[in-house]
C-alpha cells in the first residue's frame, strides 16, 4: 500500500491502527538490514608493468556507501558481497514499511489520535 496522504485521509482511524499493527508485526528480522548502496570500482595497483598501468584496471571491486552518501566508501570483500546485497535488499524492504508506518502516524497525529 502506498501511503499517500490523500489515501490515508479517507481511511478510518481504526483501519489505520490495524494497518500499522499489521505492518509492524510483519517487519520480522530487523537485525539483518543495511542502508546504503554497493558500487563497483576499478582500481590501478601502481605496479610497473602491470596490465593496469597500460589502461586495463583491476576490478570491479565492491564498495559500500552508507545511506545519504555520508562517510567513506568501504571495501566489501568478494566473499561478503552476497550477504551485503541481501542485507541491502532487506534494508530497502524495512525502509518502505517504516515509511508507510510513519505516514500512518502522521495522519493519526493530524487527527490528534496518535497513540
Amino acid at each position: 500500500m502506498d501511503a499517500h496522504k490523500n489515501d490515508l485521509a479517507g481511511t478510518s482511524s481504526r483501519e489505520l491502527l490495524a494497518r500499522r499493527r499489521e505492518l509492524a508485526g510483519g517487519l520480522g528480522d530487523v537485525e539483518h538490514v543495511l542502508a546504503g548502496s554497493l558500487a563497483g570500482q576499478w582500481r590501478r595497483c601502481g605496479k610497473a608493468g602491470c596490465q593496469c598501468a597500460g589502461g586495463e584496471p583491476h576490478g570491479p571491486y565492491a564498495y559500500f556507501r552508507p545511506l545519504g552518501g555520508r562517510g567513506r566508501a568501504r571495501y566489501v570483500p568478494a566473499a561478503q558481497e552476497p550477504a551485503a546485497r541481501r542485507f541491502l535488499e532487506r534494508g530497502a524492504e524495512v525502509g518502505d514499511v517504516l515509511a508507510e508506518i510513519s505516514a500512518i502516524n502522521a495522519e493519526l497525529l493530524a487527527r490528534r489520535e496518535l497513540e
